[in-house]
């Protein structure tokens, strides 16, 4: 299918032939039929991204800084490479469309095939013929309302929730600054909510369009004295409210707001203007002023938009998706006049033309719409979601080879870490990489050289010259994909953790006969300063005593990993590399694991974000491992402490090493920090299958302690 995409690295914009997505539970799929350029939002980000190296971060300082911090620990080398990755991102273009229901997924109500809908959000509701959209981002479009004007929905609704956050009464005056989309849409709801409104911007043409849509008063700063028309026009009161809709890299439109606003008046920033405020001017009127944010409560929250808990209407009246359905509904009823908004259309295949016109300002332009053709009479009504992007090879195979392999995930580690190492494989043939968006997986296999993208897994599974697969995806799907892809025979890498339950283990270990290598991603066994390390204890005959240290840093707790039936949490989402990096040390198995968390006031961390857990291993070496997200970034993350029979081994963040033993002391220092992933990768591919069965057991001892420590946690905190 077709699909708009831009480079964040270089800002170029492409029409992509990406694979279409498949239906998933909670959300629809649909045929797009009309979608519309938001101008102000995705020209912004174009523009950014055609910036230099330099010019992005003098723009984003505070991510300059981060990866100093990151760069001093980890090495340049490394970092400046991750840096380079992240910007070669390829980012959907569009939030804003509407089409006909191809499928509706598992848990959604109220909709099914062949029903015409409205769909938002970045990310999901894109310029592409098909999407899938979660359920909360999409509403019915009313009869009466055509394709193209329902595609107004998003806009409609972020314009909608500034006139909200207004707070204006029956009557009240109001002035717009900045009539372009946003604020000739604001004008239309502030004057079907019975305001005086007043619109000003520098284009005359769309001062004449604003009062055409329902505009008391327009005014072209530098030809009308602004400031005194507005007393005027407000009996000398000043405006009740001022709505900031214009896009501008400069403070004249908040100097203007504040200049028009009335003693106590509200300001709302809805477009995108300089945050300037003079304090005089503020305390002096007393005024209030607040950032919209997107189309209302919901917008960008993780477990509204993604997850599709909604919130009461009796809480909350106005959430993201009731301000979609009100703005069609206001369009349904005539008072909502957007198709005299749209001055161009374009069918996808010019897309390219239509960003042509907003980045040149080659004619004047407002809403510029994208139209999709409609599926041909008795062809398939889903474009294919497996599509060829390196030239075939003269020959599929018939018998699977070890080394030919494929991706199933791709997500910011995938794409930074493993990839980058498994490439180092020599004789390594790249088959095939699935994820859920076909934009990623397109990317993915260009840049990676994969021969096919897919949104299937499925397609990789039952491939027959597939002979290993890699998964990396969420943690919960980690246990079932792992069964399925024993089940067709092939060589399985999955990420840690290996699996969220014990059950899930026990499923695993029933599936895992030793035929096939599983592997599971414990990189840290395979860094080289850790081999060293092992080496020197080699010929040790009594326990070992070990501490492992780890400054994890906080995350968020709106972060997935945090959700216990997603990530399963930090314990078993990342607690358990230092487990297994333990059981590696050792060469043994856990006899019994105790853990404690922080306790008192915790404040902002979770109960696995402080932990201490204690090991004792059945040839009777302990072991300690002390995880915490309240450590500074600044310094080191990981530190491991080895003592037994005269020797003594310390590894910090994999970069710096030394072993005492027999009164001589080593010292190893990498140019950059190594933690293992080509060493793994290699591994994975060479490793003979003779090992298999030791190999997994090794894992599966380490997923079964911590599994244990995550019981006994949750147990402490019912």
């Amino acid at each position: 299918m077709k699909q708009i995409i831009q480079s964040y690295k270089n800002g170029k914009i492409s029409l992509a032939e990406a694979p279409a997505p498949g239906v998933k539970a909670g959300g629809l799929l649909i045929r797009v039929a009309a979608s519309l350029i938001s101008p102000g939002t995705e020209k912004y980000m174009i523009e950014m991204g055609r910036k230099s190296l330099l010019g992005k971060a003098r723009a984003r300082p505070d991510l300059v800084r981060q990866a100093w911090a990151k760069a001093m620990k980890e090495g340049f080398v490394s970092v400046f490479q991750e840096a380079l990755n992240r910007l070669d991102e390829p980012i959907p273009l569009g939030y804003s469309a509407a089409g006909v229901v191809l499928e509706a997924g598992e848990g959604v109500r109220g909709f099914k095939p062949g029903d015409r809908v409205a769909a938002a959000g970045a990310g999901w509701a894109s310029h592409a013929e098909v999407i899938w959209v979660p359920e909360n981002l999409c509403v019915p479009i009313p009869d009466g309302v055509d394709f193209e004007a329902a595609a107004f929905c998003m806009l409609g609704a972020i314009a909608l929730h500034g006139v909200r956050l207004a707070g204006l009464t029956l009557g009240e005056s109001a002035v717009v600054i900045g009539l372009g989309l946003l604020g000739l849409l604001s004008v239309q709801l502030l004057a079907a909510q019975g305001c005086r409104v007043a619109g000003v911007d520098l284009d005359a043409g769309k001062c004449r369009l604003a009062g055409e849509l329902g505009a008391d008063l327009t005014l072209t700063p530098g030809r009308d004295h602004v400031e005194e028309a507005v007393a005027n026009f407000t009996r000398g009161l000043g405006a009740d409210a001022v709505l900031i809709c214009a896009a501008s890299p400069g403070p004249e439109p908040v100097r203007l707001a504040e200049a028009v606003a009335r003693e106590r008046a509200r300001l709302v920033l809805v477009g995108m203007a300089e945050l300037s405020l003079t304090r005089k001017t503020f305390w002096e009127k007393e005024l209030l002023f607040t950032v919209s944010k997107a189309a209302g409560p919901g917008s960008l929250a993780p477990l509204y938009e993604a997850r599709g808990f909604d919130y009461p209407a009796a809480h909350v009246r106005w959430t993201e998706r009731r301000n979609l359905e009100a703005v069609l509904d206001l369009t349904a009823k005539g008072s909502l006049n957007v198709k005299s908004l749209i001055t161009h259309r374009f069918p996808i295949d010019d897309a390219l033309q239509a960003y042509e016109l907003i980045l040149k300002n080659r004619e004047p332009y407002i809403g510029v719409v994208l139209t999709y053709p409609e599926p041909a009479t008795g062809g398939p009504s889903l474009p294919a979601r497996r599509v060829p992007v390196q030239p075939a090879a003269a020959a599929p195979a018939r018998v699977a080879s070890r080394l030919t392999v494929g991706l199933i995930g791709g997500g910011m580690f995938t794409k930074n870490v493993l990839m980058p190492a498994l490439k180092t494989v020599p004789g390594v043939s790249l088959a095939a990489v699935a994820t859920t968006t076909g934009v990623t997986a397109h990317h993915l296999a260009k840049k990676y050289g994969f021969a096919a993208a897919t949104t299937d897994y499925r397609d990789i599974l039952e491939d027959p010259a597939i002979g290993s697969v890699l998964i990396t995806t969420r943690h919960n799907s980690h246990a079932r994909l792992v069964c399925e892809a024993l089940a067709a025979g092939k060589h399985v890498f999955v990420e840690k953790p290996l699996c969220l339950t014990l059950a899930e283990l026990e499923e695993i270990e029933a599936a895992c006969d030793g035929a096939r290598l599983l592997m599971v991603g414990f990189n840290r066994r395979f860094a080289p300063l850790a081999v060293r390390l092992k080496e020197a204890l080699a010929r040790r005959t009594a326990p070992l005593v070990m501490t492992y240290r780890v400054n994890a840093g906080f995350i968020p707790p709106e972060h997935w990993i945090h959700d216990p039936e997603v990530g399963g949490g930090r314990l078993l989402g990342e607690v358990c590399h230092f487990v297994d990096f333990l059981h590696f040390l050792t060469d043994s198995r856990a006899a019994g694991v105790t853990v404690a968390a922080m306790g008192g006031e915790t404040g902002k961390y979770r109960a696995d974000d402080n932990l201490c857990l204690t090991l004792t291993f059945q040839d009777g070496s302990l072991g300690q491992i002390l995880y915490t997200a309240a450590g500074p970034k600044a310094f080191s993350r990981e530190r491991v402490e080895v003592f037994g029979e005269e020797t003594a081994g310390v590894i910090e963040d994999f970069r710096v090493a030394q072993i005492t033993q027999g009164g001589r002391s080593r010292k190893w220092k990498l140019w950059s920090m190594d933690m293992g992933y080509r060493a793994e990768m290699q591994a994975f591919l060479d490793t003979p299958l003779d090992r298999a069965g030791e190999l997994f057991e090794s894992f599966a001892a380490s997923m079964r302690a911590t599994l244990a420590a995550a019981a006994s946690l949750a147990r402490q905190h019912d």
